[in-house]
């Protein structure tokens, strides 16, 4: 497993063909490997968005993010997962985060990738706030017991 928190701007597809060959060996029991890729979008809520500023406290965030793979892991049985995700500033069309998995079937990455996803983006402690014309506007926490989760 790998998490990588990151103030600066990366490439999502080096980052997982790294991986794979360095973390994985180009392991021969891999059938499938699932990837999605998240960019900043320049709109929300029918605003237009010009930056997003993305803020954590690492030791809490590196923690709840090991959590959660580390449970698709042992739920779907996948070989191992990769998560980057960026913090600070990022524009429309910044790559913001990445996870990748890998197993024997196709079935267990999607699944394992998505549930990793949607932990990230329901309960994950990131606080977000977008730039626009007329100023900054923290955008609304989705779970606000993200915090109360990560130090358990």
């Amino acid at each position: 497993m790998k998490i990588k928190i990151l103030n600066e701007k990366f490439d999502p597809w080096q980052e997982i063909v790294e991986f794979k060959r360095n973390e994985l060996q180009n392991n021969p029991s891999i059938g499938a490997s699932s990837v999605f890729l998240g960019t900043v979008r320049d709109f929300n809520d029918e605003e237009k968005v010009e930056s997003l500023f993305l803020e954590h406290y690492p030791d809490m965030t590196e923690k709840y993010l090991s959590k959660i793979v580390d449970e698709a892991i042992k739920k779907h049985k996948i070989f191992d997962g990769l998560v980057i995700h960026r913090v600070g500033e990022l524009k429309p069309t910044d790559p913001i985060v990445v996870v990748a998995t890998w197993s024997e079937h196709r079935e267990s990455a999607f699944d394992a990738t998505r549930d990793i996803m949607e932990s990230l983006k329901s309960e994950a402690p990131f606080w977000k706030k977008e730039g626009n014309q007329k100023g900054f506007r923290w955008v609304q926490v989705a779970n606000e017991a993200a915090v109360d989760n990560a130090e358990t």
